[in-house]
């Protein structure tokens, strides 16, 4: 039979430029033990750090009663938001092994821990997966996460169209109460709200 050559692929001149498709996600950063402070500004050198990802902002943070077992201390929580070209799923693995170098345990739910670090928004994205719920499932009713993330992000909605303004105006702020010494973010260009 006939053979058809085919011409080798075209080739550009120079390398050949890839370009990292990003999205911004927006992380929960909460700790009640060892330091909780201490403990949000090393989570915060540690988003600066991930492969393929730029913090772009933290926000201030908040101290609130606990969730769950009242036999606790207070959290301090905030916010911030990470342009990243990780898939949600790596995303999630390099926070829970930010998670693990903090000396986090996953002993009894809504626990006290050292760092928790949780996905509110990835994106616009819905997602639904054993391992992670985009739009955080319980986002709407805490807000020691709705507060902090109106700090950084005003005029977001969610992917249903949802104000954020609106959540947080439905979840009020009682209870939660922003602390005055917030550390800056070690993030080079990282900018601080508030």
């Amino acid at each position: 039979g006939a053979q058809i050559a085919q011409a080798p692929p075209a080739q550009t001149p120079g390398k050949a430029k890839t370009t990292i498709v990003t999205v911004t996600a927006y992380i929960a950063l909460g700790s009640n033990l060892g330091n909780p402070e201490q403990q949000l500004a090393r989570a915060v050198r540690g988003l600066s750090l991930l492969a393929k990802s730029r913090l772009l902002i933290v926000s201030p943070w908040y101290r609130s009663k606990p969730l769950g077992p009242a036999d606790q201390p207070d959290y301090v929580n905030g916010v911030a938001a990470l342009e990243t070209g990780l898939p949600p799923l790596e995303l999630l693995d390099q926070l829970q092994s930010i998670e693990q170098d903090h000396g986090r345990a996953r002993t009894r739910r809504w626990g006290p821990r050292t760092l928790d670090l949780d996905i509110l928004l990835y994106g616009m994205e819905v997602i639904n997966r054993p391992r992670l719920i985009t739009p955080h499932p319980e986002m709407q009713h805490r807000n020691f996460v709705l507060q902090p993330l109106y700090d950084i992000a005003p005029d977001l909605k969610m992917p249903d169209g949802t104000a954020l303004e609106q959540l947080l105006e439905n979840a009020g702020t009682e209870g939660i109460v922003r602390l005055l010494n917030n550390p800056r973010s070690a993030g080079g260009d990282t900018k601080q709200a508030g």
